[in-house]
């Protein structure tokens, strides 16, 4: 059986109330580990562009639109 999204959701669809919400949470946990992670490699990538002095950090309104 192949597995699309229609058939997963079709399968969602027929399952209990606690059933369902097991699978928000697993869902809203997997989301928020991948948000966290997202936002570590960021971390990470703005360190590494620190260390080679690539940042640049002002507080001239204009100069920083300019950068973008």
């Amino acid at each position: 059986m192949e597995l699309t999204f229609n058939t997963i959701i079709d399968f969602i669809k027929n399952l209990s109330v606690p059933e369902k919400e097991e699978i928000k949470f697993i869902l809203e946990r997997n989301i928020d580990d991948e948000n966290r992670s997202l936002i570590h490699k960021n971390y990470l990538n703005s360190q590494k562009e620190l260390k080679k002095d690539k940042l640049m950090f002002s507080n001239n309104v204009d100069e920083l639109k300019n950068t973008l």
